[in-house]
């Protein structure tokens, strides 16, 4: 696609705001990731316990980003960020005050019920930056959008692990690790307020066709009535097909971020105030990035914009180097420790690439510039149904029988092939689903 200059730089000023907002939401959602098994440790909680408040926030995100989805459609995307960064900064800001306090006497119940308070107004992020997007990128060029998107994702999991383990060591408070987040996402929500608009038009350009089917005309859209919006998603063969991969991408996603703190502290003696674990901080941003936009560039490049090929090709290598990371070498020496963390900034790379094309991208392509909303909010709804499994189930797994199967207390454990055995089957199933739709792509499947 052709743009003038112009376009180009007032199109950068509106999804620039918009991806640090989303990667300043990441910090205020991740940051439970780096502290859970500090704060079990603390209140005598294990695995499984942790595990049910992580499930509370991913069950409310999955109903909350499908219900919020038609919602963001009829609002827009801009008012869509505006309130998820408020309001996910303020519930922060109290989760903090909380332990500033002492006031965690019952922590499983009190956190549970403001961490899925968090993760409604978490659920916002996605919606509005697909839904804003949508109508500011064509076709072709959505590919390389998924690699952006999959740039803010990574970036916020680079925030939420290096600079929250750095904020950890250097204060040795767990109330600066959801201050941070606050701020940083209250100031986003000043940025955004004076920058970002929901379509070129409301920015003095001109509205295009975006090539996605959607488009009769392109004056300004009214509202598509809820009940043809629901119907445009789910009797799409499509985005139902999206929508059981989407389920599997998250039990992968989440089973990997929700237990690789313990993972590197209990098989690689790996702290988190040691220098090589805020490494692990850029290995997942550097993996994601790359991911991102390799697997954007293969699907607009090689594959004439469809979306499945490269999913499937993604997933198949998400086993591998989960197999791989199963394994341990050199335990508990500096070789295997890097080995852990490279390992793990690998495996983020074929995550968030699939992440970001299905979530970031196909959403826009099949749901078209009035569903846009609605289909992210369908496919990270069901992505977070699978995230839930990861907290009580895999913890529970996890608890009984350990890294390795060998549930012995005190037991040194040998390998990880319980935790990675749980996830390996998942990808398998979303590379399955992925030759289902092999050849879809955006367009005809959009009306």
């Amino acid at each position: 696609m052709e743009h003038t200059p112009a376009f180009r730089l007032r199109r950068f000023m509106n999804w620039f705001p918009l991806g640090l907002t989303y990667a300043a939401m990441y910090m205020g959602r991740y940051n439970f990731n780096i502290v859970k098994n500090d704060i079990g440790v603390w209140f005598h909680l294990n695995k499984a316990d942790m595990g049910f408040i992580a499930s509370a926030g991913f069950w409310t995100y999955g109903l909350a980003v499908a219900l919020n989805g038609p919602i963001a459609d009829r609002i827009g995307g801009r008012k869509a960020i505006l309130v998820g960064s408020l309001g996910a900064a303020l519930v922060n800001l109290a989760i903090g005050f909380m332990f500033l306090k002492g006031d965690a006497s019952r922590v499983l119940v009190s956190m549970s019920l403001l961490w899925s308070l968090n993760m409604y107004f978490q659920s916002f992020g996605a919606l509005s930056v697909v839904k804003v997007n949508s109508t500011w990128f064509h076709v072709q060029e959505r590919g390389v959008f998924g690699g952006i998107f999959g740039m803010m994702i990574s970036s916020g999991y680079f925030l939420a692990t290096t600079i929250g383990a750095w904020l950890l060591a250097s204060f040795g408070s767990w109330t600066v690790i959801w201050f941070v987040p606050a701020a940083a996402m209250a100031f986003m929500f000043g940025v955004d307020w004076f920058l970002v608009r929901n379509r070129p038009s409301h920015a003095g350009l001109t509205d295009f066709d975006t090539g996605d089917g959607s488009n009769a005309h392109l004056a300004e859209d009214a509202p598509m009535p809820l009940r043809d919006l629901i119907k445009k998603v789910f009797q799409n063969p499509i985005i139902v097909a999206l929508i059981g991969a989407e389920f599997c991408t998250g039990f992968v996603r989440q089973g990997v971020m929700l237990y690789f703190t313990e993972y590197l502290q209990e098989i690689y003696h790996l702290g988190k105030k040691e220098y090589l674990f805020w490494w692990t901080g850029v290995a997942f941003m550097a993996g994601g990035i790359l991911g991102g936009l390799l697997c954007g560039w293969m699907s607009d490049r090689l594959f004439q914009s469809r979306r499945p090929p490269v999913a499937f090709v993604f997933y198949l290598i998400q086993v591998v180097m989960l197999c791989l990371l199963g394994l341990t070498l050199g335990q508990g020496t500096w070789g295997g420790k890097v080995w852990a963390v490279t390992l793990l900034g690998l495996t983020a790379m074929f995550i968030f690439g699939v992440h970001g094309m299905l979530s970031g991208t196909a959403s826009m392509d099949f749901g078209g510039r009035k569903a846009a909303a609605t289909v992210t909010g369908a496919l990270d709804g069901i992505q977070y149904i699978g995230s839930g499994l990861t907290g009580f189930g895999l913890g529970s797994i996890l608890n009984t029988w350990g890294w390795d199967g060998i549930a012995t207390h005190g037991h040194q454990p040998a390998h990880a092939w319980v935790w990675v055995g749980a996830i390996i089957p998942f990808s398998l199933i979303g590379a399955y689903i992925m030759t289902r739709i092999w050849n879809a792509k955006a367009g005809a499947a959009a009306h």
